[in-house]
């Protein structure tokens, strides 16, 4: 039987796994319909399904360990069936952030204007944007190799903190051996973080620059280039709060044992967690013109049909 604050965290996760299900599998079926009738994929779309997949995958590891947690708590004592998640969760995570990283560094290399031969040569990046997402997946994958060959003390440490009779007694045990290997790639990530920050400084260089080659004129103000890099800003500045909210929820959840109440920390880290996938799909699909379009179409079909 499942207690009241149970009941209200796998609502709560699964109507945000809905919508970001919703999202993501739009953004990858309108691009992939999109791509059938016109033979061809621009770079823009192939990094933002390749992005919307892994978000699939992350959105279904995220509610299967969020289930898991409070339906089959027992679960998580077969240390073996946690360590198969975390691979998981490591491989989709990395692919995630390593996608959308691609895609604000392609929103800077588009948008943006230096004059630097490094940046001129980077522009380039149509003709080898799938050997990047290759290469990401790489990364990926090697990172979750690594990880599945690494001893996870988690389960051990546990079951140590679990003999012990207060939350006191849990900070005299020694940590540094039972130490997650999963938090060491949780602290990785900020590696891949690192890449969208630069981007959006990078970005706000080239407007100021652009802005004060035009002399702040109210014509300069209005125009294409100044108004696509503000839109471009909008979206990185979204992206970056949510994935820095993604992982200060995910580094509560994997220090939770150093709290006293350690399953509220893992659920309150589960639901913060799921809205970076969702939350920012959404936007993504509000930004991007295409994906805008098509949605407003099918809302005036629908009507059409109904008032029919």
């Amino acid at each position: 039987m499942l207690s009241t604050e149970d009941n209200i965290f796998v609502i709560i996760i699964t109507r945000e796994f809905i919508i970001g299900m919703l999202g993501n599998v739009y953004i990858g079926l309108v691009n992939w319909i999109d791509w059938i009738k016109k033979k061809k994929i621009s770079s823009i779309d192939y990094i933002l399904t390749s992005l919307a997949i892994s978000r699939i995958c992350l959105l279904c590891v995220l509610i299967l360990n969020g289930i898991i947690m409070v339906c089959y708590p027992d679960f998580y004592e077969n240390d073996k069936l946690q360590a198969v998640i975390n691979i998981f969760w490591t491989l989709t995570n990395y692919l995630s952030t390593w996608f959308a990283t691609c895609l604000n560094v392609f929103y800077l290399l588009k948008i943006a204007n230096f004059s630097h031969l490094l940046f001129l040569w980077l522009k380039r990046i149509d003709r080898v944007i799938h050997w990047i997402l290759l290469g990401c997946l790489a990364i990926s994958s090697l990172i979750s190799l690594i990880l599945a060959t690494t001893p996870n003390y988690d389960y051990e440490f546990h079951k140590i903190i679990n003999h012990k009779r207060n939350c006191t007694e849990m900070f005299h045990v020694s940590k540094s051996q039972y130490f997650n290997p999963l938090t060491l790639f949780n602290l990785l990530a900020i590696v891949p973080c690192t890449v969208p920050l630069i981007s959006f400084f990078l970005l706000i260089m080239s407007l100021w620059r652009h802005i004060k080659q035009v002399k702040l004129s109210v014509a300069g103000c209005g125009d294409p280039s100044t108004e696509a890099h503000v839109r471009a800003m909008k979206t990185m500045t979204s992206f970056l709060f949510l994935l820095f909210v993604y992982y200060g929820a995910s580094l509560l959840a994997t220090f939770n044992y150093l709290m006293k109440e350690s399953k509220l920390a893992v659920m309150l880290g589960e639901i913060i967690a799921i809205l970076y996938p969702s939350g920012h799909s959404l936007i993504l699909i509000i930004r991007n013109y295409k994906l805008r379009q098509t949605y407003i179409r099918m809302l005036s079909y629908e009507t059409t049909v109904c008032m029919m």
